[in-house]
């Protein structure tokens, strides 16, 4: 697979974000790791399961985090804050139109994913956490951290021996054992490493991410979350997993076997992270189904007015309907998800509300010199995009086509809900419905 146009969204407080997007799933998932380096030469070839086992079942959003890899590097101390980095997830979110992705934090990168989950939850999805920590350094209340000198010395690895073959090796020994002695897998490394940036890029970097601590934020997280790490990593322990899974309300915590702590090896975790999105979106579906009533209505005989009237008359005549059909929806409560032209797609709570609503529109537009027909159905209804989806959509339209001009023709799931109501009905007989199974017995409203 070739690599991805890189391209840059402009943070609000000017910083350059270089971002990548690829495959066309149905879910967003944005990955925010410690450093991805999208320079790197090596990122998009085909012989490593990412990013490409991801681009099968998502559309995938990668970027380089301020003052790493292609992104600006020019910036100060202040603008290194976690509120910083999730003002630019929101700048590339809105520069790719990603509307409510999830979030896949790598290491560090989990830090920004689950502020930016706790703070814009309108906005996220999910949040997956992979390899990540509440904290680094060992505290009194947080013993599994590692000691400061530990991370000492890293550090001054980082600022000596940054991307040399000597620190690499020892780096792939530790994040990899079983390519310690990978002469290929190292080399990768050290490009890897040049692509992110500088020894003083790194080490700037590092210091930052070691002195944060999430633990204040991980209660506030209200999104459903996967806690994803190898048992035996060696590079951060699986303690640090279970500590987020417990303190993050209802989290997921799936303990994968191997002792790797790198991102880019076996089809496990991406098949985890499918798993999970796939659940996600099944119970989006259930979660976004409710009942309710669609009223549908049209211009009788529109295209022969349109033409005898002419484009002036025709376009006053629509808007003089479009306003009266509009305030008998606010008069009955109704909620217009569509309009086409000369006809309408509106949704109700109470299927009586939008007969009566029917019967007001048919009613009124005869002044305006037309008649309209329109159809009422109830049924389970799926929220897609903030409109109303699903068969009983289609069904409700199919009603309409079959009415007469100046008639409401309901279902007889309509009429049977709305006993009692003092509406009264005539049998319209059995019908079929174009594109929908069986016969339907339909009745027409009698005022």
């Amino acid at each position: 697979m070739d690599a991805p146009s890189v391209r840059y969204a402009k943070a609000p407080d000017g910083v350059h974000v270089a971002y990548q997007v690829a495959g066309d799933g149905p879910t967003d998932l944005v990955i925010i790791s410690s450093a991805i380096g999208l320079g790197n030469p090596e990122l998009w070839t085909d012989e490593r399961p990412f990013p490409h086992r991801y681009t099968g079942f998502s559309r995938l959003i990668l970027l380089d985090r301020r003052g790493t890899g292609l992104s600006d590097h020019i910036v100060s101390e202040q603008q290194l804050t976690l509120e910083a980095q999730i003002e630019d997830v929101r700048a590339v979110l809105d520069a790719v139109g990603a509307r409510r992705p999830v979030l896949l934090g790598f290491e560090s990168g989990f830090g920004v994913a689950a502020l930016f989950a706790a703070t814009y939850p309108e906005r996220a999805a999910a949040l997956i956490a992979y390899g990540a920590q509440a904290r680094d350094l060992w505290a009194p209340d947080y013993p599994i951290g590692r000691s400061r000198a530990s991370s000492d010395a890293e550090l001054d690895e980082v600022e000596r021996g940054w991307a040399t073959l000597d620190v690499a090796q020892r780096w792939v020994a530790a994040l990899d054992p079983d390519s310690s002695d990978d002469l290929r897998e190292i080399s990768s490394f050290v490009e890897s490493m040049k692509s992110i940036g500088g020894p003083g890029d790194a080490a700037r970097w590092f210091e930052v991410d070691r002195e944060l601590d999430l633990r204040p934020i991980l209660p506030m997280i209200g999104v459903p979350t996967l806690v994803l790490h190898r048992t035996e990593d060696q590079a951060v322990p699986v303690e640090h997993a279970r500590y987020l899974a417990a303190h993050i309300p209802g989290a997921e915590l799936r303990e994968l076997p191997g002792d790797t702590h790198m991102w880019d090896k076996g089809e496990d975790l991406p098949r985890e992270v499918e798993r999970f999105l796939t659940t996600l979106r099944e119970e989006e579906f259930e979660l976004d189904r409710y009942l309710g009533t669609v009223l549908f209505t049209d211009i009788v005989g529109s295209t022969s007015v349109a033409s005898s009237s002419g484009d002036a008359a025709w376009r006053d005549l629509v808007e003089r309907h479009h306003h009266l059909v509009r305030g008998a929806l606010a008069r009955f409560r109704g909620k217009e998800m569509d309009t086409a032209g000369d006809g309408f797609f509106a949704v109700f709570d109470g299927p009586a509300r939008a007969i009566r609503c029917a019967l007001a529109i048919v009613a009124a537009v005869p002044e305006l010199g037309i008649e309209v027909r329109a159809g009422v159905h109830t049924g389970e209804l799926q929220e897609i995009d903030g409109k109303a989806g699903g068969i009983a959509v289609v069904i409700g339209a199919r009603i309409m086509a079959a009415a007469e001009p100046a008639t409401v023709l309901v279902s007889q799931t309509v009429k049977d809900l709305v006993a009692g109501s003092g509406l009264a009905f005539e049998d319209a007989g059995d019908h079929e419905l174009k594109g929908v199974p069986d016969r339907w017995r339909l009745y027409r409203v009698v005022n």
